[in-house]
């Protein structure tokens, strides 16, 4: 990390850290800037006495992380990220008395280091980083959304982040009880929590959020249907995050429908299909559009009994990932990933969890020499004060696709992420 990312780390830290929620939480993403809508607490609003009857809600978070690798590494062991996210979202209805009707903006800072390609990972052991530029400022999200009958149907129109609404394993499961309740499924790092790895390279996340149209049909509150149609060069290489829309022949459309249960162990199950159009290139392959289908699903497989009138938070969940693609051009054809997550079990520790996750990929033979990438991580999750969260992390590589003759790479994270 250079003099200036490390200054600029410590200030942003600075910024967030006297600025908590009231509020805490357990179990929270490894990475929300890649799961929630709504980042962060909405403290910074109420810190700057913004009444909530005006609809205004100020928000954000801040992550930083430091990554060592123990073994696998050329000339460089020490890398560190650091990615902030200033939230703004406005109720339209109690702001205007526009019925139904929200706003939503962010603005998202990056600064950091080749993480990943220093240890040879195709899938990425660590999410912060992406492509390159890995120092860059960009408005992140800027969308408006309408909701109908009795909020069944909304629309969304603008720059958001497809992995909030599309193969999004990590989100909470739904329900109304909180003695059954699950939170964030994992607090996992690595890319394939939240992008499956047969749609990397094609669907955008964070940080390359893309323009776009997504509309939601949720007929009761366990069932839902998603479809979208977005800016698709990303596929042909488009840092979408810092550009604007385009209209050009390259979208990506994509449709997912998923159906939550609520019983003494919820869950919620997901399946999905896509299709990238336009001409697609990699090396020597050339392809006429792509596409895909993907399913996930999540289950509490244990729930510690509460005290006579008291809820418990204590549950162990199960994750389960799968994905498929008939792409030439995408890094990834196959991928199958699974995990476990131990929730309030710590005694004293009520907010921290800890969980392990395994990602496996067949790598596309055109690019890579490997047959295929396989990648086992394991976290503990702390709680260090109200919104404030601190992760060890440990990451096995046995295979890295991108350095066909490296084996056994390993790699220790620690993150720290502050919400406000």
């Amino acid at each position: 990390m250079t003099k200036q990312n490390a200054l600029l780390l410590l200030s942003l830290f600075c910024l967030c850290a006297p600025i908590y929620s009231d509020e805490s939480s357990y179990g929270i993403s490894g990475n929300p800037g890649a799961v929630d809508v709504l980042i962060g607490t909405g403290a910074l609003g109420k810190r700057m006495h913004i009444p909530e009857s005006s609809g205004v809600r100020l928000g954000g978070l801040w992550m930083g992380d430091s990554n060592v690798l123990l073994s696998g590494y050329d000339h460089r062991r020490w890398t560190g990220n650091s990615s902030f996210i200033l939230d703004l979202s406005i109720d339209l209805q109690k702001a205007i008395g526009w019925k139904g009707a929200f706003f939503g903006t962010e603005f998202l800072q990056f600064n950091g280091q080749a993480t990943n390609a220093d240890a040879g990972v195709v899938q990425g052991y660590n999410s912060l980083p992406g492509s390159p530029p890995l120092n860059r400022s960009e408005l992140y999200q800027l969308w408006i959304l309408q909701k109908f009958l009795d909020d069944k149907i909304s629309i969304r129109i603008g720059k958001s982040v497809p992995t909030y609404h599309f193969n999004n394993v990590s989100k909470p499961i739904p329900t109304s009880d909180p003695a059954i309740s699950i939170p964030s499924v994992s607090g996992l790092i690595y890319t394939p929590i939240f992008v499956n790895s047969s749609l990397f390279g094609a669907i955008g996340g964070y940080y390359n959020s893309v323009c776009g149209v997504v509309v939601a049909v949720a007929p009761n509150k366990q069932a839902y249907v998603n479809m979208a149609v977005y800016d698709g060069n990303l596929a042909k290489g488009v840092q979408t995050g810092l550009t604007g829309p385009h209209f050009n022949g390259y979208y990506f459309s994509i449709v997912e429908g998923g159906y939550g249960w609520v019983d003494s162990k919820p869950g919620i199950a997901a399946i999905g299909g896509w299709y990238q159009s336009g001409t697609l290139t990699a090396g020597s392959q050339k392809q006429d559009g792509t596409g895909g289908i993907y399913g996930f699903a999540s289950q509490a497989l244990w729930i510690k009994e509460s005290q006579e009138g008291a809820a418990s938070k204590g549950n162990v969940s199960g994750f389960l990932q799968l994905g498929w693609n008939n792409s030439r051009t995408l890094p990834m054809n196959l991928f199958v990933g699974s995990g476990l997550t131990v929730f309030a079990l710590i005694p004293r520790r009520p907010n921290d969890s800890f969980g392990v996750g395994m990602a496996w990929a067949r790598l596309n033979h055109h690019t890579f020499s490997r047959y295929s990438e396989l990648m086992f991580q394991g976290y503990y999750q702390a709680q260090v004060y109200k919104s404030i969260y601190f992760e060890p992390v440990l990451s096995y590589i046995p295979t890295p696709g991108a350095h066909p003759n490296k084996s056994n790479v390993v790699a220790v994270t620690g993150r720290l992420i502050t919400l406000f």
